[in-house]
């Protein structure tokens, strides 16, 4: 079986450093990005099963990633997981078109259970 494949867009380093071992160390393949303007470049060169999904993130923030991706055809069917710290995560996941929602800080357990989910 091949890995799944994880793309996150965070312009945090240490989020970074941390999601890549914990998602690596579980059989996953990952992918980082600190920015989000070429996501739809990024995405059709990676083909990601599960997009983890900053809102603070350079260039264009993640509502606007999201909901770019979210307008194309070939990829509005790949779940993106909203990750921010914002206290109106609700509110901004639904207005990104997100699939789903972690709010950071969060537990390493609750973001691999969530991803999962979606990998089914």
């Amino acid at each position: 079986m091949s890995k799944k494949k994880i793309l996150i867009f965070d312009d945090d380093k240490t989020i970074l450093e941390v999601i890549t071992i914990i998602f690596e160390e579980n059989g996953y393949h990952v992918e980082i990005s600190e920015t989000s303007h070429d996501i739809l470049e990024k995405v059709a060169r990676y083909q990601p099963d599960v997009i983890l999904m900053d809102n603070w993130i350079p260039k264009i923030g993640g509502v606007e990633a999201t909901r770019l991706l979210k307008s194309h055809e070939e990829f509005k069917n790949i779940p993106v997981i909203y990750v921010t710290a914002n206290n109106d995560i609700v509110a901004l996941a639904k207005q990104a078109q997100a699939d789903d929602y972690v709010a950071k800080p969060f537990n390493l357990e609750d973001l691999e259970d969530k991803v999962a989910q979606y990998l089914q």
